[in-house]
């Protein structure tokens, strides 16, 4: 476990500050639900909780499916990074961190759709290699909590098929989490 050096102090109804910074390395913004455990050490361990992340051998179950339908590249994330992918380049985007661009996707809960695969966005920070085409935010309980990417492909357009098919799993993958 990393050291920040970093001390405070437990107030009188029992909360603690977590600071900025680490806040902003793990992402981790106002409102964002969080794990509490404890290990045989006496250590308090903090996890963001992932909903998702709770369906995440459905998720693979269902990124296969899309795939093996549309053969495209497809990924299920949830707020943070990839938890589940299927098709060429699935080993290269699984548990990576999504873009900036996905998040913003899926803090404003709309689609993102490309014609003809023109203005397409990255899925990962870390490479340019992977364009999402089509990206639908799943919603769960008003909040997002993840999306269904379809990977853009040089040869394949993508169409209303597909940005249907996102739409119908992100909604699927929501009434999952009831």
């Amino acid at each position: 476990m990393k050291a920040t050096g970093i001390v405070r102090r437990i107030d009188d109804l029992g909360r603690i500050v977590i600071p900025k910074e680490i806040r902003r390395t793990l992402r981790i913004h106002e409102g964002d639900p969080l794990e509490i455990y404890t290990d045989s050490d006496g250590m308090v361990i903090f996890k963001k909780y992932s909903p998702i992340g709770e369906l995440s051998e459905f998720a693979h179950q269902y990124a296969d499916t899309l795939n093996k339908s549309t053969g495209l590249l497809t990924c299920i994330t949830d707020k943070d990074s990839v938890i589940a992918a299927s098709g060429n380049g699935k080993k290269e985007l699984k548990e990576k961190k999504v873009s900036g661009e996905v998040e913003k996707i899926m803090e404003k809960k709309t689609m993102f759709y490309s014609k003809q695969n023109e203005n397409t966005i990255k899925i990962i920070d870390d490479s340019d290699k992977y364009k999402a085409g089509v990206v639908a935010p799943i919603v769960h309980d008003g909040d997002p909590v993840g999306t269904v990417i379809f990977i853009a492909e040089p040869e394949k357009s993508m169409n209303e098929v597909e940005q249907k098919l996102a739409e119908t799993a992100a909604g699927f993958l929501s009434k999952a989490l009831e």
